[in-house]
């Protein structure tokens, strides 16, 4: 129980908001196990696999993948975590979920997003998340703008992927 109250109250989310972020068994938020869950809900999504199965996959610089770079600015001390997205089976699938493989990104095709705890959990639409600044943001800005419906769906997962939080450093 405490540990439940210290995990909705480090999110703010209320005792009538789900539980699932802080499920006790779930790896700890923006962890490599964590990213590798993530990895797995983007590819039960309809909208991320089929609507980013275009032009948005194609923009991978040759390379045969997108990497998307996430972390959270209140985890000092934690490490980032990174998607790999590429197309497979006329989809854009997950391939990888975990610790940084790719050190450094292309920002004409590879993302690199930052948010606090708060607003990972708190995020809203993608368009007013970026204009509040409660969602900071490298990479190709067109492409994204031209993907907000998927993007929208992304944030929700992150959100969604169920996971402890550790505490703030």
């Amino acid at each position: 129980m405490i540990k439940r109250t210290v995990c909705l109250a480090l999110l703010g989310l209320g005792m009538a908001a789900s539980t699932a972020a802080c499920a006790s068994d779930a790896p700890e938020f923006m962890s490599p196990g964590w990213a590798k869950d993530l990895c797995t809900a983007w590819n039960g999504n309809a909208t991320l696999t089929e609507k980013l199965a275009g032009a948005w996959i194609k923009n991978d610089g040759k390379q045969g993948y997108k990497v998307m770079e996430i972390s959270d600015s209140s985890l000092k001390g934690v490490e980032p975590v990174q998607l790999e997205i590429a197309p497979k089976d006329g989809k854009a699938m997950c391939i990888y979920g975990g610790a940084v493989k790719v050190k450094k990104l292309n920002y004409n095709y590879d993302y690199k997003m930052w948010a606090t705890t708060h607003d990972w959990y708190h995020m809203g639409s993608p368009m007013m998340a970026m204009m509040f600044g409660r969602l900071n943001f490298k990479g190709p800005k067109m492409e994204a703008m031209e993907n907000m419906g998927p993007f929208a769906e992304f944030l929700k997962l992150v959100a969604e992927t169920p996971a402890t939080v550790p505490p703030a450093s």
